[in-house]
């Protein structure tokens, strides 16, 4: 049976086609998933018994089911998503003064195994389908009754190891028969895998592109960023600066101050030196709390100053705005915190049944 959220726009039309839909019949079908929010074959008024029977034959529609929700005193809403394989994952919910904008998932798990991420710790499962990125989407707007106007890829795991899953979700949510999200209201967030920024250069879209650096010396940033002994931080500045120069689209790059670890004043020199002249902005992010990391919360006064170098010599500079705080915000913190509880009640219930 063939995931009907897992084909773009043209593939699902070619599909309909194929089980004998005119094009037009094929364009309601669309409309009813995509702009009623209809899920069920049988409830699309428009269309015959028969041919609503076709459809269940051919086709599932299986959106994420909200496992758990944590919601923050600022507003943050952080859901756990169960798939259709039972493998959870993660989405987060913030409200801004443009409206809401929703932090999804491309993986179940992840393999690039950054130490101040949780998302990494215990491996990648798999990766998501464009169907589960998009269904977050859906259902998250309408678990929540919220309208979400933009939409970030910096979830759980790493897109662009799931690059061609990636791409058929951006076609997906920026599709006018589809989502209908602008592109430039989607960002999608990278380790740093050169070939992917290289080919996604060469996608020439509009979507917004950002890098998380965290570091600016190769054997620093080797030891919390593995991706790096890949990709060197040489290789990665050529091909962001491939990128800036093909699409003429500024790219954010991320940087966690790590107390102790990369937010000297020799840091910020740094970097302000790494990213002269380049068509970009900083994003400062102060380290969430991880249980089993050491890292803290950055002070501010070290937030500051960070912030003033790289302002000083002409870098844009922002400091992200700290969100969910009071719940596990950070990602993959929510989705290992179930896996935990889950593993330590399976070993409890095994003890039990051995007495």
């Amino acid at each position: 049976m063939i995931e009907f959220l897992d084909l773009t726009i043209e593939q699902a039309k070619e599909a309909l086609n194929d089980a004998g839909f005119p094009r037009y019949k094929a364009n309601q079908i669309l409309d009813w998933v995509y702009k009623k929010e209809v899920y069920q074959f049988e409830d699309m008024t428009n269309i015959s018994k028969k041919d609503a029977q076709i459809l269940v034959d051919l086709f599932s529609i299986r959106l994420p089911k909200v496992a758990l929700e944590q919601k923050s005193k600022d507003g943050t809403t952080k859901y756990l998503m169960e798939l259709a394989d039972g493998n959870m994952v993660e989405c987060v919910l913030m409200d801004y003064s443009y409206g809401t904008s929703i932090c999804i998932s491309s993986q179940a798990g992840c393999r690039m195994n950054c130490s101040f991420c949780a998302s990494g710790k215990d491996g990648l499962e798999r990766n998501l389908t464009p169907g589960e990125m998009t269904g977050q989407i859906i259902s998250a707007g309408r678990y929540s009754g919220r309208k979400i106007a933009r939409v970030v890829v910096m979830g759980t795991g790493e897109p662009f190891d799931n690059y061609s899953n990636f791409i058929n979700f951006l076609e997906l949510a920026t599709s006018p028969e589809g989502l209908g999200i602008g592109q430039r209201r989607i960002t999608v967030s990278t380790c740093g895998i050169v070939p992917a920024i290289y080919e996604f250069a060469d996608y020439d879209s509009q979507v917004n592109l950002s890098i998380s650096l965290h570091e600016t010396l190769d054997e620093e940033r080797s030891s919390i960023m593995p991706v790096n002994r890949k990709y060197p931080i040489s290789e990665l500045m050529k091909a962001c600066r491939y990128y800036i120069k093909k699409t003429n689209r500024r790219i954010s790059f991320e940087y966690a101050l790590i107390p102790g670890k990369n937010d000297s004043r020799e840091d910020a020199l740094r970097l302000a030196q790494l990213l002269k002249g380049m068509l970009c902005y900083v994003n400062i992010i102060p380290v969430n709390r991880i249980d089993g990391f050491d890292y803290r919360g950055n002070p501010t006064e070290n937030t500051r100053m960070f912030y003033d170098i790289l302002g000083n010599h002409d870098i844009h500079v922002t400091v992200r705005r700290e969100l969910g705080n009071d719940i596990d915000a950070a990602c993959g913190q929510l989705r290992r915190s179930h896996a935990d509880k889950v593993r330590n009640r399976n070993q409890h219930g095994k003890g039990q049944g051995t007495k």
